[in-house]
Protein backbone atom coordinates (compact mmCIF):
# COMPACT_ATOMS: atom_id res chain seq x y z
CA UNK A 1 0.00 0.00 0.00
CA UNK A 2 2.85 2.56 0.71
CA UNK A 3 4.67 1.81 -2.44
CA UNK A 4 1.42 2.63 -4.66
CA UNK A 5 -0.46 5.38 -2.92
CA UNK A 6 1.73 6.74 0.24
CA UNK A 7 5.43 6.85 -1.53
CA UNK A 8 4.25 8.94 -4.33
CA UNK A 9 1.92 11.37 -2.48
CA UNK A 10 5.02 11.68 0.51
CA UNK A 11 7.83 12.12 -2.17
CA UNK A 12 5.41 14.98 -3.62
CA UNK A 13 4.92 16.60 -0.63
CA UNK A 14 8.46 16.07 0.62
CA UNK A 15 9.94 17.63 -2.98
CA UNK A 16 7.13 20.52 -3.38
CA UNK A 17 8.06 21.75 0.13
CA UNK A 18 11.97 21.26 -0.50
CA UNK A 19 11.78 23.37 -3.49
CA UNK A 20 9.35 26.05 -1.85
CA UNK A 21 11.83 26.19 1.16
CA UNK A 22 14.64 25.71 -0.56
CA UNK A 23 14.34 28.01 -3.72
CA UNK A 24 16.31 31.60 -2.33
CA UNK A 25 19.36 28.96 -2.34
CA UNK A 26 18.19 27.09 -5.56
CA UNK A 27 18.10 30.90 -7.72
CA UNK A 28 21.25 31.67 -6.14
CA UNK A 29 22.88 28.53 -6.50
CA UNK A 30 22.03 28.55 -10.05
CA UNK A 31 22.97 32.67 -10.73
CA UNK A 32 26.21 31.31 -9.47
CA UNK A 33 26.45 28.83 -11.57
CA UNK A 34 25.89 30.87 -14.56
CA UNK A 35 28.90 33.17 -13.80
CA UNK A 36 31.06 30.11 -13.62
CA UNK A 37 30.15 28.16 -17.09
CA UNK A 38 28.36 31.35 -18.76
CA UNK A 39 25.51 29.38 -19.54
CA UNK A 40 23.11 26.93 -17.74
CA UNK A 41 23.79 25.92 -14.76
CA UNK A 42 22.12 22.50 -15.21
CA UNK A 43 23.37 19.37 -16.70
CA UNK A 44 20.69 16.98 -18.64
CA UNK A 45 21.29 13.91 -19.20
CA UNK A 46 19.07 11.06 -20.51
CA UNK A 47 18.16 7.98 -17.58
CA UNK A 48 16.93 4.71 -17.29
CA UNK A 49 13.76 4.91 -15.06
CA UNK A 50 10.50 3.28 -13.91
CA UNK A 51 9.75 -0.13 -15.81
CA UNK A 52 12.95 0.86 -18.33
CA UNK A 53 11.25 4.42 -19.17
CA UNK A 54 14.27 6.75 -20.24
CA UNK A 55 13.75 10.88 -18.79
CA UNK A 56 15.69 13.23 -18.73
CA UNK A 57 17.64 13.90 -14.94
CA UNK A 58 18.35 17.77 -13.69
CA UNK A 59 21.40 18.38 -12.03
CA UNK A 60 24.05 20.92 -11.58
CA UNK A 61 26.86 21.47 -14.02
CA UNK A 62 29.91 20.79 -11.91
CA UNK A 63 32.54 20.41 -14.36
CA UNK A 64 33.62 23.12 -16.52
CA UNK A 65 34.20 22.67 -20.68
CA UNK A 66 38.10 22.13 -19.91
CA UNK A 67 36.48 18.59 -17.64
CA UNK A 68 38.29 20.14 -14.90
CA UNK A 69 36.56 21.12 -11.76
CA UNK A 70 37.43 24.47 -8.99
CA UNK A 71 36.81 24.18 -5.31
CA UNK A 72 33.12 25.23 -5.40
CA UNK A 73 32.02 22.94 -7.81
CA UNK A 74 34.09 19.53 -6.02
CA UNK A 75 32.02 21.11 -2.99
CA UNK A 76 28.85 20.94 -4.52
CA UNK A 77 28.85 17.30 -5.64
CA UNK A 78 31.02 16.21 -3.01
CA UNK A 79 27.75 17.49 -0.64
CA UNK A 80 25.37 15.86 -3.07
CA UNK A 81 23.99 19.57 -3.71
CA UNK A 82 24.31 19.30 -7.48
CA UNK A 83 21.84 16.38 -7.19
CA UNK A 84 18.93 19.19 -5.80
CA UNK A 85 17.31 19.88 -9.24
CA UNK A 86 16.30 16.41 -9.36
CA UNK A 87 13.33 17.70 -6.62
CA UNK A 88 11.78 18.75 -9.65
CA UNK A 89 12.18 14.78 -11.38
CA UNK A 90 10.38 13.97 -8.17
CA UNK A 91 7.75 16.63 -8.61
CA UNK A 92 7.17 15.34 -12.30
CA UNK A 93 6.39 12.02 -10.92
CA UNK A 94 10.15 10.40 -13.05
CA UNK A 95 11.51 10.28 -9.88
CA UNK A 96 11.46 9.07 -5.62
CA UNK A 97 13.19 10.83 -2.77
CA UNK A 98 14.67 7.25 -2.30
CA UNK A 99 15.31 4.61 -4.73
CA UNK A 100 17.66 3.19 -6.91
CA UNK A 101 20.12 6.16 -8.76
CA UNK A 102 18.76 5.86 -12.48
CA UNK A 103 21.71 5.18 -14.21
CA UNK A 104 22.74 5.90 -17.98
CA UNK A 105 21.54 3.27 -20.21
CA UNK A 106 23.05 -0.12 -20.75
CA UNK A 107 22.67 -1.02 -17.18
CA UNK A 108 19.42 -0.99 -15.36
CA UNK A 109 17.64 -2.05 -18.86
CA UNK A 110 19.22 -5.08 -19.22
CA UNK A 111 19.12 -6.46 -15.89
CA UNK A 112 17.75 -10.21 -15.96
CA UNK A 113 15.54 -12.49 -13.91
CA UNK A 114 14.47 -11.30 -10.32
CA UNK A 115 16.53 -7.85 -11.20
CA UNK A 116 14.49 -6.83 -12.82
CA UNK A 117 12.15 -6.09 -10.42
CA UNK A 118 14.00 -3.11 -9.09
CA UNK A 119 12.75 -1.60 -12.42
CA UNK A 120 9.05 -1.30 -10.56
CA UNK A 121 10.43 1.05 -8.82
CA UNK A 122 10.77 4.78 -9.56
CA UNK A 123 14.71 5.84 -8.92
CA UNK A 124 15.83 7.98 -6.19
CA UNK A 125 17.70 11.17 -5.57
CA UNK A 126 19.17 8.36 -2.80
CA UNK A 127 19.39 5.31 -1.72
CA UNK A 128 20.70 1.83 0.25
CA UNK A 129 23.31 1.67 -2.77
CA UNK A 130 23.65 6.03 -2.85
CA UNK A 131 25.03 5.38 0.55
CA UNK A 132 26.97 2.85 0.45
CA UNK A 133 29.16 4.10 -2.73
CA UNK A 134 29.25 7.92 -1.40
CA UNK A 135 33.10 7.71 -2.49
CA UNK A 136 32.15 5.88 -5.84
CA UNK A 137 34.12 8.69 -7.67
CA UNK A 138 37.24 7.85 -5.43
CA UNK A 139 37.11 4.45 -6.00
CA UNK A 140 36.71 4.41 -9.67
CA UNK A 141 39.67 7.29 -9.98
CA UNK A 142 41.77 4.32 -8.13
CA UNK A 143 41.56 1.63 -10.51
CA UNK A 144 43.20 0.56 -13.58
CA UNK A 145 39.83 0.00 -15.46
CA UNK A 146 37.18 1.97 -13.84
CA UNK A 147 34.87 0.65 -16.32
CA UNK A 148 35.73 -2.77 -15.79
CA UNK A 149 35.56 -2.42 -12.15
CA UNK A 150 31.97 -0.48 -12.40
CA UNK A 151 30.52 -3.22 -14.45
CA UNK A 152 32.13 -6.30 -12.47
CA UNK A 153 31.97 -5.09 -8.56
CA UNK A 154 30.44 -2.09 -8.18
CA UNK A 155 27.15 -2.55 -10.51
CA UNK A 156 26.25 -5.98 -9.24
CA UNK A 157 26.93 -4.99 -5.52
CA UNK A 158 24.34 -1.40 -6.40
CA UNK A 159 21.63 -4.75 -8.00
CA UNK A 160 21.82 -5.93 -4.92
CA UNK A 161 21.47 -3.18 -2.33
CA UNK A 162 18.24 -2.01 -4.75
CA UNK A 163 16.85 -5.50 -5.14
CA UNK A 164 16.95 -5.37 -1.14
CA UNK A 165 15.67 -2.36 -0.81
CA UNK A 166 12.84 -3.21 -3.11
CA UNK A 167 11.68 -6.05 -0.74
CA UNK A 168 11.93 -3.65 1.91
CA UNK A 169 10.58 -0.66 1.16
CA UNK A 170 8.78 1.14 3.82
CA UNK A 171 8.15 4.90 5.13
CA UNK A 172 10.41 3.93 8.03
CA UNK A 173 13.17 2.79 5.86
CA UNK A 174 12.77 5.75 3.47
CA UNK A 175 13.18 8.02 6.19
CA UNK A 176 16.41 6.23 7.98
CA UNK A 177 17.49 6.66 4.55
CA UNK A 178 16.96 10.02 4.09
CA UNK A 179 18.03 10.76 7.45
CA UNK A 180 21.21 8.70 6.30
CA UNK A 181 21.91 11.00 3.50
CA UNK A 182 21.77 14.33 4.85
CA UNK A 183 24.47 12.99 7.39
CA UNK A 184 26.51 11.75 4.52
CA UNK A 185 28.38 14.91 4.01
CA UNK A 186 29.63 15.15 7.71
CA UNK A 187 30.89 11.78 7.64
CA UNK A 188 33.14 12.06 4.66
Amino acid sequence: MYLKFGKPLFDWIISFLGILLLSPFLILLSISLFFIHKSSPFFLQTRVGQHARRFKIYKFKTLLKTGQSHWFLKFLRKTKMDELPQLINVLKGEMSLVGPRPDIPGYYDRLKGEHRLILKLRPGITGYASIAFANEEQILSEQQNPLHYNDEMIFPEKVKLNLDYYCHVSLGLDLKILFKTILLPFNL
